[in-house]
């Protein structure tokens, strides 16, 4: 049986015993999501790249330290938001960043969203840039909760805040978003 029918509990198995083709099947299967979680963060292609790179070598050197296998694309997603959110504070601790001019890239397979999908006369690609141009905390807590499928308390752990503070900034976000999106419905 060639490596791409193996499930992941299998390749998980022998890249812990050192099997490099296993490590590359695992990053094949992995690396477009694990970019666009990055790109979300910390929107710089060159950074989200290395992020996932980053992520992937410390995800193999710990293997040993995941508990159930089934459960390792959860767990590399949670090390690429860890370093994407890091990396973001880093290079963000003393500039001011306009979301204006960032642009979310929208591939069909890798959103969920078939690119002829449309709202009432509101389409994906609208809300995502509508939620670029939210402040800070309340597009990465909007990001992780309504695109990465994050529960408050996971949420709370990543942002290292209280769980009234999460539901609050959500809260917030959500209705700052409706807000701004009020004026596009309307036409």
């Amino acid at each position: 049986m060639t490596l791409t029918h193996q499930n992941i509990e299998q390749l998980v198995s022998l890249c812990k015993s050192g099997n490099q083709l296993a490590q590359l099947e695992i990053y094949n299967r992995y690396y477009k999501a694990m970019y666009n979680v990055a790109y979300r963060i910390v929107k710089d292609s060159f950074e989200a790249e290395d992020i996932m790179q980053e992520a992937f070598l410390l995800a193999f050197t710990k293997l040993d330290s995941i508990q159930d296998s089934l459960t390792f694309g959860a767990w590399l997603k949670r090390i690429v938001i860890n370093k994407s959110i890091y990396h973001y504070k880093k290079n963000n601790k003393h500039q001011s960043v306009s979301f204006d001019d960032v642009k979310y890239k929208i591939e069909s397979e890798d959103s969920g969203i078939p690119t002829d999908y449309e709202f009432t006369n509101l389409k994906a690609r609208q809300v995502l840039e509508t939620l670029n141009t939210l402040k800070e905390n309340y597009r990465i807590s909007l990001t992780l909760h309504l695109i990465d499928g994050y529960d408050y308390e996971e949420i709370c752990n990543i942002l290292n805040i209280s769980y009234a503070n999460c539901r609050t900034t959500i809260s917030r976000a959500k209705e700052s978003l409706r807000q701004k999106l009020q004026p596009q419905v309307s036409h």
